[in-house]
């Protein structure tokens, strides 16, 4: 198993509004890509007092499940426009790691 993670930043003040976001729209736009080995996704969410930081877990059978997602290159981060109107900032690219166990 692939589990893919990546993190992106907001105000405090857009937090809610991204989490929205991803759980309304986002997410639901990527399942309905039918994504073969798709697993699942998780979302956590760590609050300070100048930003909120989001982390987003995805679960893959293969890194060929990733690929489809992306649309090419596993490590290019999807951050869709209306994403990027509500993050402070946001990694370019996400990080895979190989379940061991």
């Amino acid at each position: 198993m692939i589990i893919r993670i990546w993190q992106g930043w907001t105000k405090p003040e857009n937090a809610d509004a991204y989490e929205k976001l991803l759980k309304t729209r986002i997410w639901p736009e990527i399942r309905a890509k039918g994504i073969p080995g798709l697993l699942r996704i998780e979302l956590f969410r760590l609050e300070t007092p100048n930003e909120t930081e989001f982390m987003t877990l995805f679960r893959f059978d293969n890194m060929d499940s990733v690929r489809l997602m992306t649309g090419g290159a596993a490590e290019t981060a999807y951050v869709p426009e209306c994403a990027r109107l509500v993050l402070s900032r946001f990694d370019h690219t996400a990080r895979h790691f190989q379940t061991t166990g």
